[in-house]
């Protein structure tokens, strides 16, 4: 339980995209306007146009400005490139330029209304300030605008390749998990002490009158075992090691129920090297015998199918029993577990599902068939 909450919080922790809120927005004009401040007013000062004599006003002017373009441009160009990056990948620096553009004239006759307002240029000369400072704000804008730009867009980009990273390693990880779940229920399912005693008691008695039979039932159980363990080392197996299994798994059982196990292998010699989910086969043979040989006095009749149909790997396991619903079956054990190994392993296309045909309970797995 504590891994699978554990594994949940990961999943909220990694996929959960970064935010970029009121406070980071705030957090960039700090920095920005006063950096475009100075930064003007030394370029200024280089070019001869800075009067020492009114050092205070024209700063104070710089910064008015800087203020009435940089908190417009900053919101715009955010707005539009959320908006509009992914929609128009090649014309995005368009249509930003022209954003910081409509925004430096905005900005610049708002601000020069200020400037003249509050007494730094003469009331009447708002014209000739708006036009003196429109072509000097429109080339600093997109200077600093458009790289401010294309340093948000190339981290914005950073952050969403690092948090599908993310993802698929939770994925991976929660494959792996769902993986070792399966080899384990599996595993206990073998060593059930009511099944190893069954066994070895069957093996017992196959000593004195069959001692061949008996050392080739001690093989396989520990064949079965083995795979068990080792089936979360590797990723898929071909089909023909997991018929192995299969076989093992029911010749065994077969010690233990005689007669009342009935069963028939109907797939193709040609399908032994399609890669297939460790232990996938093998879960389905097992559900119908523990609960429908070992429930009935009759026992059961299982038959194992499969074919490859248009690219995809169809395998079924049918038996005379009385059906179930998937719905009832617990997620994190049998069946549960292998539906959403199979989706993990395959998404949309790995499938598991349950059917009534002829009077037999279907029980279809299917995914793409991969040598």
């Amino acid at each position: 339980m504590n891994d699978s909450i554990d594994t949940k919080q990961t999943d909220a922790t990694c996929c959960k995209e970064p935010a970029h809120g009121f406070g980071s927005y705030l957090l960039t004009a700090a920095w920005l306007i006063p950096g475009a401040t100075i930064l003007i007013a030394l370029l200024f000062y280089s070019l001869g146009y800075l009067n020492l004599s009114r050092t205070v006003q024209h700063i104070l002017a710089i910064f008015i400005y800087s203020v009435c373009i940089a908190l417009p441009s900053m919101a715009l160009t955010t707005w539009v490139s959320v908006r509009f990056t992914v929609r128009f990948p090649r014309a995005i620096v368009l249509i930003q330029a022209l954003c910081l553009v409509a925004t430096a004239s905005a900005g610049s006759f708002v601000a020069a209304y200020i400037v003249c307002g509050v007494g730094i240029s003469p009331r009447t000369a708002l014209w000739t300030e708006f036009k003196g400072s429109l072509t000097f704000s429109i080339i600093i804008t997109l200077a600093i605008g458009l790289s401010i730009a294309t340093y948000e867009t190339l981290r914005h980009r950073l952050q969403e390749a690092e948090i599908e990273l993310r993802t698929r390693q939770v994925e991976q990880e929660r494959a792996y998990k769902l993986l070792a779940e399966a080899r384990l229920s599996s595993l206990e399912s073998s060593i059930h002490p009511h099944f190893l005693f069954n066994t070895l008691n069957s093996i017992a008695a196959l000593i004195p009158t069959n001692p061949q039979h008996a050392e080739a039932m001690v093989g396989k159980l520990a064949s079965l075992l083995r795979f068990s363990l080792n089936a979360q080392q590797g990723g898929l197996v071909p089909l023909q090691q997991e018929l192995k299994i299969v076989r093992d798994y029911l010749e065994i059982e077969s010690t233990r129920f005689g007669p009342r196990l009935r069963y028939e292998i109907l797939i193709p010699d040609s399908l032994g090297s399609i890669k297939v989910p460790p232990l996938a086969l093998e879960t389905l043979v097992e559900n119908s015998v523990k609960h429908v040989a070992a429930q009935r006095t009759e026992g059961a009749k299982i038959q194992i199918a499969g074919k490859v149909d248009a690219g995809t790997l169809r395998l079924k396991v049918s038996d005379d029993g009385p059906g179930f619903s998937l719905d009832a079956t617990a997620p994190e054990h049998g069946l549960g577990n292998l539906a959403a190994r199979l989706e993990l392993l395959f998404g949309s296309a790995g499938h598991l599902d349950v059917a009534r045909e002829n009077d037999m309970t279907v029980v279809r797995i299917s995914f793409p068939a991969e040598s």
